[in-house]
């Protein structure tokens, strides 16, 4: 069945993405996740903080945590990447959706959604190269991580970060997080942080806003 939208909103949204597509937003400061690929456990606790944050059913992950095995042995490793919306600088979501209902904020570059102006195209989640979007079968809307917006303006972290017993995940100035400036526990004292891991899509398509600590297999020479 047909959803019917709010006209006035849905203009409202459409001028918002015009605005935002043909001039990308420039935020005051561009907040990021950064991730230690060897001292996660995969415990997964990321995970379900964020499901029951954001009340989805069984199918739809804003965040997950990828476990990368390989080599032969002797020569085996074992590793995670954890994943979500990356609220990149040039996100891929925002063009693609005809109603207008992702943007960017200007103040920290949070890339958000508004599910109530979804039409369930699902062109951003074929546009997102990290596979961010997610398809809600009992909404049969897209929705997305936000980074928990509303513990942000309230000056608190994530729930996904506030639900990781190792600490290998937090949020910073993604800019600080690159340089290794940023004060968080997921970086150690030796770490040196990088842009890119193997397997994930070329940062230049997006400029996605994540820095890791690799696992020496990971590198991308």
């Amino acid at each position: 069945m047909t959803k019917k939208l709010d006209q006035q909103e849905v203009k409202a949204a459409l001028k918002r993405k015009l605005a935002q597509t043909y001039a990308p937003v420039q935020p005051q400061t561009q907040l990021g996740f950064i991730h230690h690929n060897v001292d996660c456990i995969g415990c997964r606790a990321c995970e379900i903080a964020c499901k029951d944050k954001n009340g989805l059913p069984p199918g739809p992950r804003f965040r997950r945590v990828m476990y990368i095995e390989g080599g032969h042995y002797p020569d085996v490793f074992a590793y995670k990447v954890n994943m979500s919306c990356n609220h990149c600088a040039e996100p891929a979501c925002l063009p693609t959706c005809p109603t207008g209902a992702i943007w960017k904020r200007e103040k920290d570059g949070i890339v958000d959604i508004d599910s109530t102006l979804c039409i369930g195209c699902r062109r951003c989640e074929a546009a997102c190269p990290y596979g961010a979007p997610q398809w809600d079968p009992e909404a049969k809307v897209v929705k997305k991580c936000n980074l928990c917006v509303d513990e942000i303006d309230a000056g608190r972290k994530p729930y996904c970060v506030m639900g990781c017993m190792m600490r290998v995940l937090d949020i910073g100035p993604i800019e600080a997080l690159w340089a290794g400036t940023h004060p968080t526990p997921a970086l150690g004292p030796h770490d040196i942080p990088v842009k890119r891991v193997k397997n994930l899509a070329n940062p230049e398509l997006t400029k996605p806003s994540i820095a890791f600590v690799p696992h020496s297999k990971g590198k991308v020479e």
